[in-house]
């Protein structure tokens, strides 16, 4: 099964740490988060991976060969020339992650529990488009589903900015939820990106999902009593690595 994992960032929350060594290579609980989510994919089945890289990204590729891949097959994107947000970097990525099969997509900054494998083929079982996966935590931004948790639209509570355009927003309708940096995409997705299509060079993948939410299938995946680190940010990465320092975490 393929995987693409988003190690590009430039990890400016996490300065001074990140001055030196790509975020990617932050230690949680003494382990590179990199290491962390590459392991968690193989345990899932994922077996053929996509890294972006940019911020010291020959750090990344070192670290990859001083580990030899892990045992994986692992392609490498390279966006040091320029990053180009979510969007623009599966697009780059394509080469690497088309075919027969819908692969995963995982920000490196994530760390959880979750099932991964389950996910993924409840995605395959499911015909959609596109799996996002989602919670119902606290933030301005929300993500809107139909009962069937079918994407229809987004809405900032703080702007009042509702996407797609013409979008009505019905709360009787709609669930609002948040996007929480894990998706399972089809490759038939790429057809409506790239050369001929305003989703081309650096773009973020949230957009282009709602521009295209109502002709395609692209559904959500609630997710409850699981844990779940976003490491993006100093306080939570304080929080991580006091879990993953106990010893029946590592």
């Amino acid at each position: 099964m393929k995987a693409m994992i988003f190690a590009a960032g430039i990890g400016s929350r996490l300065r001074p740490i990140t001055n030196k060594i790509p975020k990617a290579l932050v230690p949680v609980g003494g382990v590179p988060m990199l290491q962390r989510t590459l392991i968690r994919l193989k345990e899932a089945g994922f077996d053929d991976v996509t890294i972006n890289i940019h911020h010291f990204g020959q750090q990344i590729i070192d670290f990859l060969h001083e580990n030899n891949n892990f045992g994986m097959v692992i392609h490498i994107s390279d966006e040091r020339n320029e990053l180009l947000d979510t969007g623009g970097g599966i697009l780059k990525a394509k080469q690497f992650l088309m075919g027969d099969e819908p692969f995963l997509v995982h920000n490196v900054d994530i760390l959880s529990n979750i099932d991964l494998k389950q996910v993924y083929h409840t995605h395959v079982m499911s015909g959609a488009d596109a799996t996002l996966l989602l919670s119902d935590r606290n933030t301005s931004r929300k993500l809107l589903f139909d009962k069937e948790m079918r994407l229809y639209g987004w809405l900032n509570h703080t702007t009042g900015e509702v996407k797609p355009e013409g979008f009505e927003v019905n709360p009787l309708l709609y669930r609002e939820l948040a996007f929480e940096g894990i998706h399972v995409i089809s490759p038939a997705l790429f057809n409506k990106m790239g050369e001929g299509t305003a989703w081309q060079g650096k773009f973020s993948i949230i957009p282009f999902y709602l521009s295209v939410c109502q002709q395609l299938k692209l559904q959500g995946y609630e997710l409850k009593d699981i844990t779940w680190f976003d490491i993006g940010k100093p306080e939570t990465l304080k929080k991580a690595n006091d879990y993953f320092s106990k010893d029946n975490n590592n």
